[in-house]
């Protein structure tokens, strides 16, 4: 396939770096994103089965098409995606488009992709157990656990919001986890709410036998933690019902296997818990005992309680999940368990959900678990894009500037209900995204200051970064404590 690839001086030397057996055309133009119709004109390139400008053009190139006789199509925004493009060009795999810059494309097809692949290969798995619709061990996808803590503690609307919530971040079911101190009738109510909130399998999580046999009465599709202590009470009615259990080593001398064995005896669907240890306090030996428990039992289930880790290490979730969900792929876990108690774990479900899914992917391609079109990157990239030269003659900034109070009044920036808030006086503004917000701003003529609209465009953009990664902002503080930035 002979293709041509379009550019402006300052990347030519980018692009012949990337272009392999392309030929590369030099516009008259620095400044590859200005390239124009009258450019190829010009240049009349003939002869090509396709042209690739540059992903940041935006001009119609269709009337340079039929008079060149060549398709014209947009290509990557940044030279350093060139070669991934035009390998799957070749290929076949990849249809640009006069729209579409094909570095965009290619993250979105890579995307659908994965999630044809996954929504295939779990209808095709075989499970070794269903709770409710959802398939638990065999080939199918590790589960998402996602606990509301101390459920009947909750108010009614309380506890529905977190259960929508975890269901809108992709958790596979809901787990109550129950207070010591909580009632029988507040676990039937708990449950009632849980029922009507969402269609996901809802568990219980307790040691005492009353508020366990509580949960079965009021419809409970799992049960944790089942052991030695409420095995005699419990063990039967979850039985009889056919609801599966999670079964917890203890207490005392009493060990997972025992546990497991006499739920079996009693005919319980058992799930089993070898318990995740924090780090520095048994993790690695945890893990072992995983390892030795799925070599021993590999019909039985295994539940993986990722929140142990994720809610003792002061780290950002998203790597941290992604490594637990390789393990926890590679140890044989069927159920990933988290909370989202502490601030620092939020996200965890989502995070879990879409490792989850890698996992799942990453095993039936027999490769590690990258390339993929899923991925939990947010701070960091994938590549690095080849920096900018330093003009040769380049002006200081100073600081020191005074600003001056703005004629039509300052505005208080906040985030509220997922979105940002500028509110001036009797006006607020809102929105997602700072573009929009500073726009509108100015269009309404709401700023007179050169000065102001800069800074309004820093913090709204601070704030929109705030909303993107979760964490709070606080109008004309960091984002991040200056040791840390």
């Amino acid at each position: 396939m002979k293709i041509l690839l379009v550019t402006g001086r300052l990347a030519e030397d980018q692009v012949r770096a990337f272009a392999g057996e392309a030929d590369v055309l030099v516009a008259d133009t620095d400044v590859a994103a200005f390239v124009t119709p009258q450019m190829l004109f010009q240049a009349a390139p003939r002869g090509y089965d396709l042209i690739l400008i540059p992903g940041a053009v935006t001009a119609d190139f269709r009337e340079a098409e039929r008079a060149l006789g060549s398709p014209i199509r947009l290509g990557p925004k940044h030279a350093a995606d060139l070669g991934e493009v035009l390998q799957l060009i070749e290929k076949g795999e990849l249809e640009p488009s006069r729209t579409i810059p094909a570095c965009q494309i290619l993250l979105g097809e890579m995307r659908e992709r994965a999630l044809r692949d996954i929504e295939r290969l779990e209808a095709q798995a075989e499970a070794v157990l269903h709770i409710g619709r959802v398939k638990i061990g065999g080939g199918s996808r590790m589960k998402v656990l996602a606990e509301v803590v101390d459920s009947t503690r909750l108010s009614s609307e309380q506890l529905a919001d977190r259960i929508r919530y975890y269901q809108e971040e992709g958790a596979d079911m809901i787990d109550l986890g129950l207070p010591l101190d909580a009632r029988p009738e507040e676990v039937r109510a708990a449950l009632g709410v849980a029922k009507e909130a969402t269609r996901l399998p809802v568990s219980i999580d307790s040691v005492r036998p009353d508020l366990l046999l509580a949960g079965l009465e009021a419809g409970a599709d799992m049960l944790l933690s089942l052991n030695a202590a409420n095995m005699a009470q419990v063990g039967p009615a979850a039985a009889d019902l056919g609801v599966p259990a999670a079964v917890i080593p203890g207490p005392g001398p009493a060990s997972l296997e025992e546990n497991v064995n006499a739920a079996l005896d009693l005919g319980v669907r058992v799930i089993a818990d070898p318990v995740l240890d924090p780090p520095l306090q048994g993790l690695a030996a945890s893990l072992h005992r995983y390892m030795q428990f799925s070599r021993r039992h590999p019909g039985v289930p295994i539940f993986f309680g990722a929140g142990n880790v994720t809610e003792l290490l002061d780290a950002d979730t998203h790597g941290v999940n992604a490594l637990l969900a390789a393990i926890g792929a590679e140890v044989g876990a069927s159920i990933l368990f988290t909370p989202e108690y502490s601030a620092k774990a939020a996200g965890s479900v989502r995070e879990l959900a879409t490792a989850s899914r890698m996992m799942q992917l990453s095993g039936r391609r027999k490769t590690p678990p990258k390339d993929l079109g899923l991925d939990l990157l947010l701070l960091k990239q994938k590549r690095r894009l080849p920096e900018e030269p330093l003009p040769q003659t380049v002006k200081e900034a100073q600081p020191g500037h005074i600003y001056v109070l703005d004629d039509l009044g300052p505005f208080r920036i906040f985030l509220s209900r997922g979105l940002i808030v500028a509110r001036n006086g009797p006006v607020s503004i809102c929105g997602r995204n700072a573009r929009d917000l500073v726009n509108s701003l100015v269009d309404l003529g709401l700023v007179g200051r050169l000065d102001h609209a800069a800074y309004l465009g820093r913090e709204l953009q601070k704030a929109e970064t705030a909303l993107r990664l979760g964490r709070d902002y606080v109008q004309d503080e960091p984002l991040w404590p200056a040791e840390k930035s």
